[in-house]
């Protein structure tokens, strides 16, 4: 004969419910919503020591960092798009686009101040305008003052495909800085240099990593 009591049987037989974050499962099985914030990824603090700021404004901070990630995202993609629709290669396209700036503001354009614009060697950009030339997208002339040398020029052909294509996608950041009020502005400047400052800074490694490949 049971003698427990009918109130106890249930207590015994009847498991505590199981507490599930849903949301939070959901979260963790899909990708990453968030890559450039701090806590994605230094979520240690070896990076950086963040314990003077707030979580409010580390959530700020975050928000901003992963606004920049995106305009990185959305360039890459316009960069993509530019290349396949030019279909020429990066360095192709900064030559064109400097050639495009310096016939706009009246300054002559030899193969040494390309390569110097480029950061490539002479040789290289022998090559690169031979190509260049060879499908139709610049014109060597006669420097204006300079018989030893030759002026380089875009092609109006050229130009008018990557103005009207390009060129009027690049634009529109305009739009987005004409937002903005004057004191925005030199916010958005000061945080803009201050940026690349910062990502200038501590770069040894980098040079050191310039110089065994060229050993190699």
């Amino acid at each position: 004969m049971n003698s427990e009591h009918p109130e106890q049987k249930k207590a015994i037989d009847v498991a505590p419910p199981v507490s599930v974050d849903v949301a939070s499962a959901e979260r963790s099985s899909g990708p990453p919503t968030v890559m450039y914030g701090a806590e994605a990824n230094d979520p240690d603090g070896r990076l950086l020591d963040r314990s003077g700021v707030s979580e409010a404004d580390r959530r700020q901070i975050t928000a901003l960092m992963q606004a920049m990630g995106e305009l990185r995202d959305a360039e890459e993609r316009l960069s993509k798009a530019s290349l396949e629709y030019m279909q020429l290669g990066k360095t192709d396209m900064r030559a064109l686009h400097f050639l495009i700036v310096s016939g706009n503001t009246g300054h002559v354009v030899t193969a040494s101040t390309l390569a110097a614009h480029l950061g490539i060697t002479s040789a290289s950009t022998t090559k690169l305008l031979d190509r260049l030339e060879r499908d139709g997208h610049i014109r060597r002339r006669p420097h204006p003052s300079d018989r030893r040398s030759q002026s380089i020029h875009i092609t109006e052909e050229t130009h008018t495909a990557a103005r009207e294509t390009v060129g009027a996608q690049q634009a529109r950041r305009f739009h987005a800085a004409a937002r903005l009020t004057p004191a925005e502005r030199d916010v958005v400047i000061r945080f803009l240099k201050d940026t690349a400052a910062e990502l200038e800074t501590g770069m040894d490694w980098a040079a050191a990593g310039e110089g065994e490949a060229e050993d190699q």
